[in-house]
C-alpha cells in the first residue's frame, strides 16, 4: 500500500528532515539514502529500509519500479515540493530512503592473502570520505577503517559523494589503538602518507599486505600514526601547492597498490 503525502508536517517526512542532523542519526539509529544508484546498491547489500519516498515526476529512468519493488518497504508517495523539501540535491531523482545503519565489528573484515586496507583517520569533510570510499571500492580493498572519526560515516554527502559504494566496501569504525592492534596483529604494513616524507610514494614496495593511512585534510596523520608507521611515502609536487587533496591523494596511492601488484606493463595495467 502507498501513503500520498503533502504535507510537511507529516511524522515521516518530519523524520527525513531531522536526519539531516547527525545527532538524530545517533539517537535514532537511521540514515537517509537519497538517488537511484546509491538505492540500488544499498538493496544489493541488502541495507534494511524502514521507508521509501516517491515522486514519480521527478524519475530520470525507467527502472525506479523494479527497484521501489525490490527494496521492500513502505513506500510514501510525496509531492513534488515535499521532495524537494526533503532533498539535498540540487536536482533529486525521485527516490529517498530511510534505513537502518550497520555497525560491522572490526573484526568482520575478511583480509586477503597480500591485505589491503585504507585506515582513514579523522578526516573532516564528508565529500572527502566518501570519495576515499568510492576509490577504495574502485580499488578492490579488503575494507576502510575510520578511526578518531570527525565525519559521520551516514552524514548525507558521504553516501552522495560514496555514489552508495559505503554499501559495498567493508567499512568499519574504531580507535587508533585497536586498529594499531589489529594490523600487528595480521602483520599489515602501515604506510602512512605524508608530505614531509622522504620517500616517493612509487619508490617503496607495495606488493605485500599494507594498509595505507591518510589523515585530516588541514594537518595530516597524527603523531601517533607517524610514529608507528612502518613506511612513510610522500605524493612528489611540482607546483605551488605543497599537498594534495586528500581524497586525491589516498585515490593515487591505492593506484599505485594495483600498478606495483599487477606488474608495471602499462598495457596489462589498463585492461
Amino acid at each position: 500500500m502507498i501513503e500520498e503525502i503533502t504535507s510537511m508536517q507529516n511524522p515521516k517526512i518530519k523524520l527525513a528532515m531531522q536526519l539531516a542532523n547527525r545527532r538524530t542519526r545517533n539517537q535514532t539509529n537511521l540514515f537517509l539514502i537519497e538517488g537511484y544508484r546509491e538505492l540500488s546498491r544499498a538493496v544489493q547489500a541488502r541495507i534494511k529500509i524502514t521507508s521509501l519516498f516517491i515522486c514519480p515526476a521527478l524519475f530520470l529512468g525507467t527502472n525506479e519500479k523494479a527497484l521501489i519493488k525490490q527494496a521492500q518497504a513502505p513506500i510514501y508517495h510525496c509531492s513534488e515540493s515535499v521532495f524537494k523539501k526533503i532533498s539535498y540535491r540540487d536536482r533529486p531523482d525521485g527516490l529517498i530512503a530511510i534505513a537502518e545503519q550497520m555497525h560491522d565489528p572490526l573484526h568482520s573484515i575478511s583480509f586477503s592473502p597480500t591485505a589491503f586496507v585504507v585506515i582513514a583517520e579523522a578526516i573532516e569533510k564528508p565529500g572527502n570520505l566518501g570519495t576515499i570510499l568510492r576509490s577504495a571500492d574502485a580499488a578492490g580493498v579488503d575494507g576502510v577503517i575510520v578511526c578518531d572519526r570527525c565525519t559521520d560515516i551516514y552524514n548525507p554527502n558521504v553516501v552522495r559523494a560514496s555514489v552508495g559504494t559505503l554499501f559495498t566496501t567493508s567499512v568499519v569504525e574504531a580507535t587508533s589503538q585497536e586498529v594499531l592492534n589489529l594490523m600487528r596483529e595480521h602483520k599489515i604494513k602501515i604506510i602512512a602518507a605524508t608530505p614531509s616524507a622522504s620517500q616517493d610514494f612509487t619508490q617503496v614496495d607495495l606488493t605485500g599486505p599494507i594498509a595505507i593511512a591518510v589523515g585530516t585534510e588541514q594537518l595530516g596523520l597524527s603523531d601517533f600514526w607517524m610514529e608507528q608507521a612502518d613506511i612513510c611515502v610522500r605524493i612528489p609536487m611540482h607546483g605551488i601547492a605543497d599537498s594534495l587533496n586528500v581524497a586525491t591523494a589516498t585515490t593515487l596511492l591505492l593506484y599505485e597498490v594495483i600498478r606495483q601488484r599487477k606488474g608495471k606493463n602499462a598495457d596489462h595495467f589498463l585492461r
